[in-house]
């Protein structure tokens, strides 16, 4: 294996020794692309990587084989259509020391439940559990390369969320501006992750899907969008308004939402615990009166997953470190009027917060 992907995996260990890990098993996901720099092909063919204390290796469908060998120099144990995969799972378990009973495996919370299930029976009565405290910790404190990868993408989009707004004209559907960041994402040699354009009372559904909603004055414009660049992704969320002076209500709205964020802001550091954040931003929008109009999480993690951990929520125990990179996003949505959500992903330095973005959080009028 080459670094950082060899670094990775013998952090890895260290932590499941310092965990009481005896065998981590992964599935065709993010983890295993973060782990080792593979991403096979996933169907319903068991395809995992099996990490013990002191060997790695991969169950493999032989069709795959050949492109497996030109990324990763681990072990794979391959089986054909015609012969099944128990037998090269029973290989691969042995050869990982995994036969012994009642060990503690680590999961892999994204792989498929039959893949889980056709392991967990491979082994003898063992105690399971997901990656938090391993893979998941590893994963959530950045490198210096996915930073570097991040902040390409955030520069990225903001070039494109910007000319978004420079490009509203009334009449114009939301999908008609989805089609126009989706444009300049490939022209800059990266794509669209995802894109949520609200239009006047589209903005009050969180997760609107982008439609025919056509833009006219007295309109308030919520443009949710990200592209992946450089094999990572950004996520960021501006508002503006459309056509004569904004609504009263909606220029209240967007104040709260802007102290939500600088609330949530002020208090991430290393060591403060995820609930702390969306408590900071919650209290805020609940002081100002809209308490039941923020109805989600105050952000998610980001990283080669749009959505990762640490989950910024009201019920999350997650102590952040440094290197954590996550979204604050608090927002209020007025149905039948508007919704106003500003989103910026940050990195947590140990002075505290460092945003990705540079472009302003101030409304545009247009």
């Amino acid at each position: 294996m080459t670094s950082p992907h060899a670094d990775r995996l013998a952090r890895l260990r260290t932590l499941m020794r310092d965990t009481g890990t005896d065998l981590v098993a992964i599935g065709p996901s993010s983890h295993m692309m973060w782990l080792t720099g593979l991403d096979p092909h996933g169907d319903e063919r068991p395809v995992m990587l099996l990490v013990g204390l002191d060997h790695a290796g991969f169950l493999m469908p032989a069709l795959n084989a050949a492109a497996a060998r030109r990324v990763t120099d681990l072990s794979l144990h391959c089986w054909t259509d015609d012969a099944g995969p128990e037998a090269a799972l029973a290989a691969l378990v042995t050869e990982c020391g995994a036969t012994t009973p009642g060990l503690s495996v680590v999961l892999d919370e994204t792989m498929r439940a039959d893949f889980a299930l056709r392991l967990l029976g491979a082994l003898d009565a063992p105690r399971h559990r997901f990656s938090a405290d391993t893979l998941g910790r590893l994963r959530a404190a950045k490198d210096a390369a996915e930073y570097a990868a991040l902040k390409a993408s955030a520069a990225l989009n903001d070039a494109a969320v910007t000319a978004a707004f420079d490009a509203l004209r009334e009449g114009m559907t939301e999908l008609d501006l989805q089609d126009i960041i989706h444009a300049f994402y490939k022209a800059h040699g990266a794509r669209a992750e995802f894109t949520i354009i609200g239009f006047g009372e589209s903005g009050a559904y969180p997760h609107h899907h982008t439609g025919d909603t056509r833009l006219a004055p007295g309109m308030a414009v919520l443009i949710d969008s990200g592209c992946r660049h450089m094999g990572y992704p950004s996520d960021m969320t501006r508002c503006g308004w459309f056509g004569g002076a904004p609504d009263p209500e909606f220029l209240n709205v967007a104040g709260v939402v802007e102290r939500a964020v600088q609330a949530a802001l002020a208090i991430a550091r290393p060591g403060v615990r995820a609930a702390e954040i969306d408590r900071a931003a919650r209290g805020v929008i609940e002081e100002a009166g809209y308490g039941e109009r923020f109805v989600h999480r105050t952000g998610h993690g980001l990283g080669l997953d749009v959505h990762e951990p640490p989950y910024i929520s009201a019920t999350s125990e997650a102590v952040l470190e440094a290197g954590c990179v996550f979204s604050i996003e608090p927002g209020i949505y007025l149905e039948g009027r508007f919704g106003v959500r500003l989103e910026d992903i940050v990195i947590l330095r140990e002075d505290g917060a460092e945003i990705l973005s540079g472009l302003s959080r101030a409304l545009r009028e247009a």
